[in-house]
């Protein structure tokens, strides 16, 4: 047991003895099994389908994987999982991986020190030749993708100094030399064509992302879409355009015959696939929407080498996610039954096209990797899963409401097991904002079940996964109606009978735990509660404080600190902290420069001050995201003796 399982340990039972609830001891107990339920994620396939490379973190920290790929039954597998070898670079969490498409290399991301500047790293399949190729404990590097032909692999490294550009390069793995590729404000590489003539890149700011062609022979750029748009391209890759008739010599696209496709929802109400043909200086044909779904989002788009097979994933029905294969060449469209998973968490398809590999998840089971045979539509389970805990655990429900403006809204509610009529609840407020809550694998939301407290965890405005409109309903001067909407939330919880008047404690992480802190400090006697997982808690030190790229993309979504200065002031809720007056629990990682560990100083300490009643959980060696399990632990186990107590009749 660790130092942090050892303080945890006494926390709980020191709790015990002043709340004998053997609910509480087992709700501890199931919340640290499940942080237990390690997964597997990012899966990525070497060229000839034989092997696939990933992270899980089942030693405890997300580490690099690699094992055989199983062979499905009607390919004459046997059902037996081949062995993963752990493929070791560093202390650093991995983060993401990709295969290179002539077999050789694996490209890692890292994220340096656990915070939140990763580093690039390549590796040989083996283990062999490792070397980090860009990025640092003070510079941030970025992943992109490899060239087709799998020589050099793509990565930018973001300004460190405000109003410096991004700059993008192409990295020869066996030498780690650097060929400079592209600059922009905020740029990265989505995808280069096979000869490496064209590269398409996105820039912009949050919720206005752009892509370009690249044309290095001509060294000049173009807009897929017109500019500026209304809306975002968040995914874009180049592939070869359907066959068709010969076209005329003198024609722009005759040389190079090559089409786009793009999930985007510029000029659209939902985000959707665009298929746009190019061809050489600049020239583009008509744009359509390929497969369009009026009800759904698009959100996970490949292909395979010829361009024929696109592999697409949509947001559906309160976020769970539906799989479907389009023949680029003839239009065919048909959804893949039985995805073993109610969310797809990431997705590819094989250069060749034959196979597709996902990770998946739901509220019972973590996250899991599955191939699908594309031409039997048969399921294979790829690599091991855990052992999971002896427990029923919710399934929850979504649930519909409205805001104080009549907005319709979303959430994922879960009943503790067995309640009946009001008790204890929180509201769980996803980050982002640009987040959505699905019904993914929760240790925390089962654990607060299991200690008979409710969760609602809403998707308010500024969420995704509900159209263009929705998403930037909260933009800058809608800040405040996003407010409403979490009190909304509160109320609706009352009125649904779930939760009892005085006993709903609110949380959330990142902007939902700005969300958190502004509740209690603009809405005083609303929530009995709160708990703040690294939230800003001033919009001007946050600009201040975080890394020049992430400030430069934040002002579309937050305002700007300088033209917008008296409203992020307003909207900042260390300049109402001495409203807060119902117990706080404050936790953020010492390594996080997202939202900077002084957001967080800063609340306890005015809050200390005031002898208001406020507890700080520092998690050492981690930034913005807690990648390991013990940090995990501590924290659940910290919020679920925090709540019991706070929301103790």
């Amino acid at each position: 047991m660790g130092p942090d399982q050892e303080v945890l340990a006494a926390a709980a039972e020191a709790a015990w003895r002043r709340t004998p609830s053997p609910s509480l001891a087992a709700a501890v107990r199931l919340g640290e099994e499940l942080t237990d339920a390690w997964g597997s994620w990012a899966p990525t396939l070497s060229p000839d389908c034989a092997q696939v490379a990933f992270v899980s973190d089942r030693t405890g920290s997300p580490r690099l994987w690699v094992q055989d790929l199983p062979r499905s039954a009607a390919a004459g597998g046997d059902g037996t999982l081949p062995e993963a070898r752990m493929v070791d670079l560093s202390e650093d969490p991995v983060v993401a991986v990709s295969w290179s498409a002539d077999g050789g290399w694996l490209a890692c991301a890292l994220a340096t020190g656990g915070g939140v500047r990763t580093q690039v790293w390549v590796v040989r399949p083996d283990g062999s030749g490792a070397r980090r190729v860009a990025g640092s404990e003070t510079v941030h590097a970025e992943l992109g993708p490899w060239t087709r032909s799998g020589h050099r692999v793509s990565l930018t490294v973001p300004a460190e100094h405000a109003g410096e550009p991004t700059r993008a390069y192409l990295v020869d793995p066996a030498n780690g030399e650097m060929y400079a590729l592209a600059s922009g404000e905020l740029i990265s590489v989505l995808d280069l064509s096979v000869d490496e003539d064209y590269v398409v890149l996105k820039d912009g700011q949050r919720g206005k992302q752009f892509c370009v062609v690249v044309d290095r022979v001509a060294d000049a750029d173009h807009p897929l879409l017109p500019y500026p748009a209304t809306g975002s391209t968040d995914r874009a890759i180049v592939r070869p355009a359907p066959p068709s008739d010969p076209l005329p010599p003198d024609h722009p696209a005759a040389l190079e015959p090559l089409i786009a496709y793009l999930a985007t929802d510029a000029g659209l109400p939902r985000r959707q696939l665009v298929a746009i043909p190019l061809g050489p200086a600049g020239w583009r044909g008509q744009s359509g929407v390929l497969a369009p779904r009026p009800d759904a989002e698009l959100e996970g788009l490949d292909a395979d080498d010829a361009g024929r097979r696109l592999l697409l994933v949509w947001n559906v029905a309160g976020g769970r996610s539906e799989l479907e294969l389009v023949d680029a060449w003839t239009g065919e469209a048909s959804v893949v039954e039985d995805v073993p998973g109610a969310v797809i968490t990431g997705m590819l398809i094989s250069r060749d096209g034959s196979t597709a590999l996902m990770a998946v998840e739901g509220p019972e089971r973590p996250r899991e990797l599955w191939c699908l045979d594309v031409e039997t539509r048969t399921w294979t389970l790829a690599t091991a899963v855990p052992q999971r805990p002896d427990a029923r655990l919710v399934t929850p429900t979504l649930e519909f409401l409205h805001g104080r403006d009549g907005l319709p809204l979303t959430g994922w509610l879960y009943r503790p097991p067995g309640s009946v009529g009001p008790g204890p609840a929180m509201l769980s407020l996803h980050g982002g904002p640009e987040a959505q809550e699905r019904p993914t694998f929760s240790p925390q939301h089962q654990a607060m079940a299991a200690a008979g407290i409710a969760v609602f965890a809403p998707n308010i405005r500024g969420s995704s996964g509900s159209g263009r409109a929705f998403v930037h309903a909260d933009d800058v001067h809608g800040r405040r109606d996003a407010f409403d909407d979490v009190l909304a939330c509160a109320e609706f919880l009352v009125r649904l009978g779930v939760a009892e008047p005085g006993r709903v404690a609110v949380t959330g992480r990142s902007y939902g735990g700005y969300l958190t802190l502004a509740m209690l400090a603009f809405s005083p006697g609303t929530f009995a509660a709160g708990v703040d997982i690294c939230g800003m808690s001033d919009l001007h030190t946050f600009y201040r404080d975080t890394e020049p790229w992430i400030a430069s993309a934040a002002v579309t979504k937050y305002g700007d600190p300088e033209r917008d200065w008296a409203l992020l002031r307003a909207l900042s809720p260390m300049q109402q902290v001495a409203n807060i007056d119902v117990p706080l629990l404050v936790a953020h990682g010492e390594l996080d420069t997202n939202v900077p560990f002084g957001e967080a100083t800063q609340v306890v300490a005015a809050l200390r001050e005031l002898d208001r009643p406020v507890e700080l959980l520092v998690l050492q060696g981690e930034g913005h995201e807690y990648r390991r399990a013990d940090s995990r632990r501590l924290l659940l186990g910290t919020m679920l003796l925090f709540l019991d107590e706070a929301l103790a009749r």
